[in-house]
């Protein structure tokens, strides 16, 4: 599990602070987001009616509704699934450093929703850069021979000792 890093989750703090447009309650990064309350609000102002209904206080089954909704909001959204935090990551307190490249995502991705004009959080995202060949140009890598091509410069597998050994370099 990686370490956690106390710049990076003030980051995201202050950033959803100032998309939110009002103070966070004062505690620790979990236990800030830990209920999920402020987590459908997040969604709510990036997509507004995006989280139906929010439990503000409940069981524990509930509280972990409000972050199973945030999820949901945000898949919708276009995070990628594989960089959403899992519930148990957060409530439990599991893998909160996961938690915190989640919301690094979502702040990637306001950036392709032209109607978020909002803070940014991370850094810029690239540009499309589409490069365009002429045939000419295309063929001329064919008579390139490249290192895919069996020409190693004298390398070889020799002193490797067979599988399952690792190569020593």
């Amino acid at each position: 599990m990686p370490a956690r890093n106390k710049d990076q989750e003030q980051e995201v703090l202050t950033w959803i602070s100032d998309v939110l447009g009002e103070p966070l309650p004062n505690g620790a990064y979990e236990d800030v987001l830990r209920d999920g309350v402020i987590l459908c609000k997040l969604a709510n102002k990036l997509a507004p009616g995006s989280v139906k209904k929010i439990q503000e206080k409940g069981t524990n089954f509930q509280l972990m509704e409000n972050i199973q909704r945030f999820q949901a909001a945000i898949k919708k959204y276009g995070v990628p699934e594989e960089e959403i935090f899992q519930t148990a990551d957060l409530f439990e307190r599991r893998n909160i450093p996961q938690v915190t490249l989640c919301l690094y995502a979502l702040g990637r991705i306001t950036q392709k929703h032209p109607e978020f004009t909002g803070p940014q959080l991370g850094p810029k995202m690239a540009d499309k850069n589409e490069r365009t060949f002429t045939e000419e140009q295309l063929r001329a890598h064919n008579a390139e021979l490249n290192l895919q091509m069996g020409f190693n410069k004298g390398a070889s597998q020799s002193g490797h000792g067979g599988f399952g050994n690792t190569r020593h370099m």
